[in-house]
């Protein structure tokens, strides 16, 4: 079982068995016919000016991160991992569906990072949740997290259209089923594609429990209900400062 924010699996694994009754106060979904994304080829367009800028503007910058990430610590420049992505089925296998094991919420990809952690950072505890102070991150990797530094490959993701610049965090396969099982309409997160930022990192710092998790979810769910251009945009806008200041959450 991958290890989840405060230690909480036993918790969690009782929610999940139905000993305990979820509390999670969501953001109802979006009719059937709005869940899909609104003005598709206007946000498609935002998000290659502002992928193919970001990548122009910023190109520099991978040079710089790229030669300290290679001289500072043993291992490849750029660390990738598989994530669940967008769910645009009508339907998906339910709790009770024998299809359940191998339904992975949403189309698999696989999301470009520079790498912030030593080599074989997860061979003697397994995948576990990142946190703020994560002693398996590196000197410079730290400095890349505290300005999102280490984001900036996964502009190549939305050039390729597996993600968008605004949206839900992607999580990994292992990650994502125990949180679909743990907390209710998790899955609808995956109703938008993912993004870099979002609503939930400009308005929430790092996970540090279980709460802080569902928060997270809510704030999802509610950019999902009403995800749009103009609020593309304005979450843009307030990813700026939220870098800079080095606040909130990814």
């Amino acid at each position: 079982m991958i290890k989840l924010p405060g230690g909480r699996n036993e918790e969690r694994a009782g929610r999940v068995a139905g000993t305990r009754q979820p509390y999670l106060r969501v953001v109802p979904p979006a009719p059937a016919d709005t869940q899909l994304e609104d003005h598709a080829g206007a946000r498609r367009l935002l998000n290659v000016i502002v992928g193919s800028l970001g990548i122009i503007l910023t190109l520099p910058l991978w040079i710089v991160i790229a030669i300290l990430v290679k001289v500072t610590s043993r291992g490849p420049i750029f660390h990738t991992q598989v994530r669940v992505g967008l769910d645009n089925r009508n339907s998906n296998a339910g709790p009770n569906d024998p299809r359940r094991k191998q339904d992975l919420g949403g189309k698999p990809f696989t999301i470009y990072k520079f790498r912030t952690m030593h080599m074989a950072a997860e061979q003697q505890t397994g995948p576990v949740w990142a946190t703020k102070n994560d002693p398996r991150v590196t000197k410079i990797g730290r400095v890349l997290r505290q300005y999102r530094l280490d984001e900036l490959p996964q502009l190549l993701n939305v050039l390729k259209g597996e993600m968008n610049v605004v949206g839900p965090r992607p999580e990994r396969p292992t990650i994502f089923a125990q949180l679909r099982e743990a907390i209710p309409d998790y899955k609808l997160r995956q109703r938008a594609r993912p993004g870099i930022t979002g609503l939930a990192q400009v308005r929430q710092q790092y996970d540090s429990c279980l709460e802080d998790v569902e928060r997270k979810v809510e704030f999802d769910l509610e950019y999902v209900r009403s995800q749009g251009f103009w609020q593309d945009l304005k979450i843009m806008l307030e990813t700026i400062p939220v870098i800079l200041l080095r606040k909130g959450g990814w």
